[in-house]
């Protein structure tokens, strides 16, 4: 009855670029000779794609003694506030399972010495 229905060419994301191969330099050479019938040996002029240049690489972070002991203080305090809060939530759990079970063993009591009186009139 419900069947998924999977595409069977999805489409991209994202921008997808084209690939763009420079051709070797002998093949530009061989080119400029056979196009123009000149036996000459200089080179084509270069072809209008240029490479784009490489990305660098991020700084690093350089941190004085004082910056690594500030960062690994402000760590461990935010890793006890957040342990605090999380045991506390289970506290609050604890005691709210605690105090249910408590009603309902007293309201199970209540009905049940009621309708025990009841029948036994």
């Amino acid at each position: 009855m419900l069947r998924p229905r999977i595409p069977t060419m999805p489409t991209p994301t994202g921008i997808v670029s084209p690939l763009i191969h420079p051709a070797p330099a002998s093949a530009q050479l061989e080119q400029h000779q056979t196009a123009t019938g000149c036996a000459c040996q200089h080179t084509a002029p270069a072809s209008a794609v240029v490479p784009a240049p490489a990305a660098q690489a991020a700084p690093a972070v350089r941190l004085s003694p004082t910056g690594l002991l500030v960062a690994v203080g402000g760590g461990a305090a935010v890793v006890l506030v957040v342990g605090a809060v999380l045991v506390s939530m289970l506290l609050a759990v604890a005691i709210t399972a605690a105090s249910v079970a408590v009603c309902a063993v007293v309201l199970r009591s209540m009905v049940n010495s009621t309708t025990g009186t009841a029948r036994h009139r």
